[in-house]
């Protein structure tokens, strides 16, 4: 009975906030007009000259007389009986108070003609009146100010709710997530994402959970909740999560951390639960958090007295949601961040983000693979050499590569070439790694020569060191910062024995070592080779345990704000003088190597001058060829034979055994071999 009675009544319109401007509207209006003292329209008007005016008066016609100085005019009011006499009419029709329009000159002889009438009795009284004649520019100037300040405020209150939804700043706490009905729809599959196969092969799960979750819920099994994808920037996590949308083909909500942040006090919380209600209004869906770091950090232990933080209040929010909803609701969290050592550990624990997937730096055959995929579509000549290339650019990441890719093609366009060459390629890695050339600046001929010695002692030194990195180039010119550089293919490797850092140590140390025995004396051009040499005999020392006198001892303290060293004083000092005599040996290595092959180092210096720019090729010819082959030619190597294992495995396959034959042919085949044989 209730049901029906409630439906039976009528629905009351929604409430919306323009009612009150229109109520404010009309009520402004009604006070302006009825506050109008000006006389009915039913009230006559006549206008006069003022020598008719001043006749009317003489004859006694006027009852009173009002002055308006603003608009230079006056109203005559009539006396009752003279009402035929000025209007030819009667008193009904005319009105209650018809009255006479005077333009006026001088006030001053108005006065004295009026004062004079007064004492004559030929006038009751005469007065002043200072409003406008015209009505509707009163309540225009009268109104004007309140449609301002309403239209200011409109204004302000639309700005603040820009962005927030059709709703204004009312829909402020809706959630912002960009929603992608059909993940398909994006356009990006496994097959856009080169390398990581690590990180696919996790993610591939997902997609199985969201495509058929009975196949695991029938074995009791759980559909994960989230999943954190950890690595650097630039490698490629947020496309990661979108090829895992495209693989399902389900919808996708995408988000920055930083959307949930606002000024507004409760925004962020209510914007997560707006997200995750919409999610399993659409589920099995994906939800998206890039940069999950702005909202989930590390909640503070002594929060403020009597203060508000919004982003605990956001995170506490999300970390109800995630652990809130149904476990086999088919919504998956997935976020990005590279800086995981500062997110909450509420926020990490299983049963929220049960999987973190880490997307790291990409390898030697990652990195060509990622060179292949961003050089569709650019023209390339017969010349790039993608091997070389992915051995060239160690430690690049995915949208590294991607910009040297781009680098390489306006190079090229800017020395209007029809191809991408190799050189466009090297030209692209060295602007983006050293800078941009500097070939105008001035150096004298000592300095030149200086510098020359400094590089080639580091390509001296290299050559001869069996772990240090391969040389590729070597310049003078120079580049951003610095004066010199020399090019090489660092060697990726999974653990680095202490010989193969005392190497590099060593090759670090070449420049200083040349200059001091070639010039006589040391300069400033070092001090980038001495930050790094001291660096890494540090960490030798005190986080490696590679020290004599300090073995299998490590330092290293990960806490942040941590203030107190985890040694003594004493420890303190003996780290000091293992660094000191670690690079000090190495220093005189190098000048001994240096000694040995001097007259080699002096071509190479000279070489350099005269040339400016060196390659391996020509440092080959002066040494002779280096005894060491580089780890990275193995990888490859190993690479190329494997791939040729498959190819000739897949041709195997291919070829049709005799007895999988036709009897027909089968009988051919022993009709040739025997042939063959007599």
């Amino acid at each position: 009975m209730n049901k029906q009675d409630n439906s039976n009544q009528p629905k009351m319109p929604r409430f919306n906030m323009n009612w009150i401007y229109a109520l404010v509207a009309i009520s402004l209006a009604v006070v302006f007009f009825a506050g109008n003292t000006g006389l009915t329209k039913s009230s006559a008007t006549v206008t006069k000259d003022y020598t008719t005016f001043l006749s009317y008066v003489e004859k006694g016609y006027a009852a009173r007389v009002v002055i308006n100085k603003k608009s230079s005019s006056l109203r005559m009011y009539v006396k009752t009986q003279h009402i035929r006499d000025v209007f030819k009419a009667t008193a009904q029709q005319v009105g209650s108070q018809p009255y006479v329009k005077v333009d006026i000159g001088s006030i001053d002889n108005l006065e004295t003609f009026l004062d004079s009438a007064m004492k004559t009795k030929k006038i009751g009284s005469y007065s002043y009146d200072n409003h406008s004649e015209d009505t509707w520019t009163d309540i225009l100037i009268s109104i004007l100010p309140w449609i301002l300040i309403i239209g200011f405020w409109l204004l302000i209150m639309n700005r603040m709710g820009s962005g927030s939804g059709p709703g204004g700043v009312f829909s402020v706490g809706k959630s912002k997530a960009k929603l992608y009905e059909k993940a398909n729809d994006l356009g990006i599959t496994f097959k856009d994402v080169a390398g990581q196969a690590g990180a696919k092969q996790e993610v591939q799960e997902i997609v199985e959970f969201l495509k058929n979750p009975q196949k695991y819920t029938d074995l009791g099994g759980k559909i994960p909740k989230g999943a954190l994808l950890v690595g650097p920037p630039g490698t490629g996590k947020t496309l990661l999560a979108k090829a895992v949308a495209g693989e399902a083909g389900v919808p996708f909500f995408s988000m920055s951390g930083s959307d949930f942040v606002e000024m507004f006090v409760g925004v962020g919380a209510s914007r997560v639960r707006d997200v995750f209600r919409q999610a399993k209004e659409k589920s099995p869906c994906i939800i998206f958090i890039d940069e999950i770091d702005a909202v989930g950090r590390a909640r503070s232990k002594n929060p403020a007295m009597g203060g508000n933080d919004e982003r605990e209040n956001t995170l506490n929010a999300l970390l109800t949601e995630m652990d809130g909803f149904g476990t086999n609701s088919g919504v998956i969290v997935l976020a990005a961040t590279n800086r995981v050592d500062m997110l909450d550990s509420a926020l990490l624990r299983a049963g929220r983000f049960d999987r973190q997937i880490h997307v790291d730096l990409p390898d030697l055959s990652e990195r060509k693979a990622i060179f292949n995929v961003h050089l569709k579509g650019k023209k390339i000549d017969d010349t790039v050499d993608v091997d070389l290339l992915s051995r060239q650019t160690p430690g690049f990441s995915g949208a590294d590569i991607a910009n040297v890719c781009n680098e390489a093609a306006l190079i090229a366009a800017r020395h209007d070439s029809k191809a991408i060459g190799k050189q466009d390629f090297l030209d692209a890695v060295d602007r983006i790694i050293g800078g941009l050339e500097k070939k105008t600046k001035v150096m004298t001929a000592e300095e030149k020569r200086s510098i020359a010695l400094h590089e080639a002692g580091h390509a001296t030194i290299s050559w001869f060191c069996q772990y240090a990195n391969p040389l590729i180039k070597v310049t003078i010119v120079p580049r951003g910062q610095a004066l010199g550089a020399a090019w090489y293919l660092p060697e990726e490797r999974q653990i680095t024995t202490k010989e193969q850092m005392l190497d590099e140590m060593c090759a670090l140390l070449g420049g200083r070592a040349a200059e001091e025995l070639f010039t006589g004396h040391i300069s400033t051009g070092a001090m980038n080779d001495l930050e790094r040499a001291t660096k890494s005999a540090f960490g030798m020392i005190a986080y490696a345990g590679m020290s004599d006198k300090l073995p299998n001892i490590c330092y290293y303290n990960n806490q942040e704000y941590q203030f107190q060293r985890p040694y003594s004083e004493t420890t303190a000092k003996l780290i000091d003088d293992e660094v000191l005599s670690m690079i000090n040996q190495q220093y005189e290595r190098a000048k001994q190597i240096l000694t040995q092959h001097k007259e080699g180092h002096n071509q190479l210096a000279e070489l350099l001058i005269s040339r400016e720019v060196i390659f391996a090729e020509d440092v080959e010819r002066i040494f002779g060829k280096r005894p060491w082959v580089s780890r990275s030619q193995e990888i490859m190597e190993a690479n190329e034979l494997a791939q040729q294992d498959e190819t000739q495995q897949q041709d195997d396959a291919d070829t049709p055994r005799l007895e999988d034959m036709p009897d027909e042919v089968k009988a051919a085949q022993e009709e040739y071999e025997k042939g063959g044989k007599q």
